[in-house]
């Protein structure tokens, strides 16, 4: 089982990874809509940093704010903090690189989790490979995949009777209809990306893409 410690070098380590991948993009790359809907990768380095720049209480009090209504909030502070100019987003998410996140009722795992799906949902639409190792993914879906998997990332009954099972290597999970590919698509997919549903295949496919139909990726 993986430690917090090794969740938090993991995480460290994706955030550096993202930092350096945005400073590569151009001025088009940077304003295309990512996986989620309504934002760039501006938005998505400000969501990234959101964690590490927004304290819990200030948190709650919004969500108070918007009654309860978690997603406006989370737009909120990224629209917010991704008023912050580019090359100070990305410096910001260098120095706040190691800094441990430890989210109520989701822990580690939520941050580490965002840094693997939110990289790709900014480097799909780009048509670019850039990923996290496979042994990253494993780790992600063993948590989505898991009974104490907050609804926020995987709402109840998503992956209920699915088999899922990953081509590019040997992780497996679920039971029911079969649905395989590379396990990037599959993290991707679980994870509320109906996009990546196109690197799926088996009867599973089908199921979830009736459950993800018109539902917008969670911004996480």
């Amino acid at each position: 089982m993986t430690t917090d410690v090794e969740i938090y070098a993991r995480t460290t380590s994706n955030r550096l990874m993202i930092a350096d991948f945005l400073e590569t993009l151009d001025d088009n790359q940077w304003q295309t809509e990512t996986l989620c809907a309504g934002w760039n990768a501006g938005h998505m380095a400000a969501h990234l940093l959101q964690p590490m720049l927004v304290g819990v209480g200030q948190f709650v009090r919004s969500v108070l704010r918007f009654r309860g209504d978690i997603d406006r909030t989370v737009d909120h502070f990224t629209r917010k903090l991704a008023r912050k100019p580019r090359h100070e987003l990305i410096a910001l998410l260098r120095e706040h690189a190691p800094d441990q996140v430890n989210p109520p009722r989701i822990g580690p795992l939520g941050p580490f989790t965002d840094t693997c799906v939110h990289l790709r949902d900014i480097a799909r639409p780009l048509g670019l490979p850039i990923d996290v190792p496979n042994e990253h993914w494993c780790i992600v879906l063993d948590y989505l995949t898991s009974a104490r998997v907050v609804r926020t990332l995987v709402p109840p009954g998503r992956l209920d009777g699915l088999d899922l099972v990953a081509t590019d290597t040997d992780w497996r999970g679920g039971s029911g209809a079969l649905l395989t590919g590379p396990i990037e698509a599959l993290g991707m997919a679980a994870s509320g990306r109906e996009a990546a549903l196109t690197d799926l295949s088996g009867p599973g496919r089908a199921v979830l893409a009736g459950r993800l139909r018109g539902a917008a990726p969670h911004e996480g």
